[in-house]
């Protein structure tokens, strides 16, 4: 670790997140070889680079109430500062909005059966009869319902430093909610906030590849394994599975 890296603790805490999550492998992209196999080039004049889109994102399954508290959230889970970019300028709310509509949202993939217990190892499996769509639903309500007891606003209409505490509560487990755990919830949205940050574009997340950039992630590049002992900045940008560039 460089001396920069120990003085910027938010740079280190991004670099330890990408660990736990799985990258997609190249080989699994069907980018033909001629793309991935080239040599690596010098980054690209600006015109080059992926241009950023200005669409403006309507969600499929959240509703108007939980998606400001979506993107309130994950603002404050991983903040835009002076290193670059945070969760919601990479578009993680669109990111956790496309997979609530996936088979990972309902739990199709998992071993759904009782009993659940929620101190088992984590090897254990899924230990929840909840899923991940149902535990938003009932977690953003309860935690709205919350905030409200405290000043009669919702979590979104807080400023920052009343919605740090409260998520610093919820990490806890300090408040009761009867509909669902309150570290289920918020260890589930501070997981998908990260994958969101880190994902290929693809996904919805990550847009221009800011997670990547901040980190020096090479991305979905065909090979850099020579780069990896060298303990130098890799000089190339981060190229997607679609084959964009940073």
């Amino acid at each position: 670790m460089s001396d920069q890296d120990r003085d910027n603790p938010r740079r280190e805490f991004l670099r330890k997140s990408l660990t736990l999550i799985p990258v997609v492998t190249v080989a699994s992209t069907g980018l033909g070889s001629s793309v991935l196999l080239a040599a690596p080039e010098p980054a690209p004049a600006s015109p080059g680079k992926t241009p950023v889109s200005t669409r403006v994102y309507e969600p499929s399954y959240f509703t108007a109430e939980e998606w400001a508290f979506l993107q309130a959230a994950v603002a404050r889970l991983i903040p835009a500062d002076e290193q670059g970019p945070g969760a919601l300028e990479a578009g993680v709310p669109e990111y956790i909005d496309r997979q609530m509509n996936t088979p990972y949202a309902a739990g199709a993939l998992w071993y759904m059966q009782g009993p659940f217990n929620a101190d088992a190892a984590p090897e254990m499996g899924w230990q929840s009869k909840l899923v991940p769509k149902d535990i938003y639903r009932l977690g953003i309500a309860a935690t709205d319902a919350w905030s409200k007891a405290f000043n009669g606003k919702a979590f979104a209409a807080q400023d920052s430093a009343t919605r740090d505490d409260l998520l610093k509560q919820l990490e806890a487990g300090t408040p009761t909610f009867d509909s669902v755990p309150p570290k289920i919830f918020f260890n589930l949205l501070l997981q998908n906030t990260k994958e969101g940050f880190f994902c290929d574009p693809i996904h919805g997340g990550n847009k221009g590849m800011v997670g990547w950039t901040m980190i020096g992630f090479p991305g979905a590049r065909a090979d850099f394994m020579d780069w990896v002992e060298r303990n130098e900045q890799y000089p190339f940008p981060a190229v997607s599975i679609r084959g964009e560039r940073a």
